[in-house]
């Protein structure tokens, strides 16, 4: 296969089609840039929706790749490894926590923290068993595994898949009343998304996200921020619930935590919520193995650094001040998001996003829609001043024709 129409025939024929990507097939990349089966290059505004904030093949994590992969690569969690507790200990630092758990996947990640609050739930607060309850919010987006869709509110991704798993109440994202209204006795967790990446780039409303941890503290009961999108850098803070000045009971990462190398994710909570699990109750093969643990370690060090997270700040106030000039030419009806990330809503007279995305695509600029007319951008954080503003450059050209 040579041509991108024969990769693409290829994957259509073989593989199952729960993805409709853009017909581009990316053979190489490096930084913000890819290049396709063909040579063509398209500059990257979506990086692997956060998994690729440091770039592609970032020359740090690349080395500390390649590095671990002349050492050992697997143990499972059957033997210690050299490179495990240094993860832990660091992790656990920079998230100003006591202890990780580390997965493979973000969904893997929220199952662990749904069954960490529910035994939390039973063993520590004392709710009556298999009465657990945790809170959520409308339009969230954390996986698609059968007990995740089961408070999901999207009609496509819970189709078809019931049964549904109990024990979930969904409440208005930003609405700090039907949150308080729905927190009972058997209440053991809220589990939200300081920013909501799938459903456009949703900021709740100034002091939201302050609210809940304020409920949560006064009732006894674990906030969980859901930070795989919105972490490690994006917002221009480490995390998004720093913008409010929140710390909650929970972390759960992914995405970036592998550097767009390997599938790292985790919980990291305190000893008391973390410290209910004994041998034999959760598991993973890969959680926490040798490779995975050595290119996060970069990770944690790039992120140490503040640079990443200066950079996410000030290219994301740029990128948010061009995209108002498109508001107020009428080609966009809204802007919303925080840092190097946007969601951008289209008139419907400009397409739906689809339409502009492969628009855009025509032009070397690769984006996603979601939920009909909305386009996101989240460009990796090394991306250059000079890129950004071409790729905006290209957007105002789609817009404009």
């Amino acid at each position: 296969m040579s041509t991108a129409a024969e990769h693409i025939a290829a994957a259509e024929a073989h593989s199952a089609h729960n993805y409709h990507p853009l017909p581009v097939v990316v053979a190489s990349a490096e930084g913000a840039w890819v290049t396709d089966v063909e040579g063509r290059r398209y500059l990257d505004m979506l990086a692997g929706y956060s998994a690729l904030n440091f770039g592609h093949r970032n020359a740090r994590l690349i080395e500390a790749a390649k590095a671990q992969l002349d050492r050992v690569t697997l143990t499972s969690r059957a033997f210690h490894h050299d490179r495990f507790a240094r993860f832990c200990t660091e992790l656990a630092e920079l998230c100003g926590m006591e202890m990780v758990l580390p997965m493979n996947t973000g969904a893997e990640a929220v199952e662990t923290a749904v069954k960490t609050a529910r035994k939390w739930g039973y063993r520590v607060k004392g709710v009556p068993d298999g009465q657990a309850k945790i809170v959520v919010a409308a339009d969230n987006f954390h996986g698609r595994t059968t007990t995740i869709i089961s408070f999901s509110t999207d009609p496509e991704a819970r189709a078809d898949f019931g049964p549904y798993t109990p024990g979930f109440e969904v409440v208005p994202y930003g609405d700090l009343a039907a949150l308080e209204a729905a927190l009972d006795d058997r209440t053991v967790a809220v589990l939200m998304e300081p920013i909501q990446g799938e459903a456009g780039v949703l900021v709740p409303p100034a002091g939201y996200w302050a609210g809940v941890r304020r409920l949560t503290e006064e009732r006894g009961i674990l906030f969980i921020a859901d930070e795989i999108q919105s972490g490690l850098g994006r917002t221009g803070r480490t995390f998004a619930s720093e913008h409010e000045g929140v710390v909650p009971d929970m972390y759960v990462l992914g995405k970036a935590l592998g550097g767009g190398v390997v599938p790292v994710s985790a919980v990291v909570s305190s000893s008391e919520v973390l410290g209910v699990y004994r041998p034999g109750e959760h598991g993973s093969t890969f959680g926490g193995n040798p490779l995975a643990c050595a290119v996060a370690l970069e990770v944690l060090a790039m992120l140490r650094s503040g640079e990443y997270q200066q950079r996410a700040c000030e290219l994301g106030d740029h990128l948010h001040h061009e995209l108002a000039l498109l508001t107020g030419s009428g080609a966009v009806t809204q802007v919303r998001g925080r840092g190097l990330w946007a969601g951008v809503d289209i008139a419907p007279e400009h397409g739906a996003g689809r339409q502009i995305s492969e628009r855009l695509l025509e032009r070397g600029v690769l984006v996603k829609d979601t939920h009909g007319s909305t386009i996101r951008l989240a460009p990796p954080l090394v991306i250059s001043k000079e890129d950004l503003d071409w790729g905006l450059d290209q957007l105002r050209a789609v817009l404009s024709a």
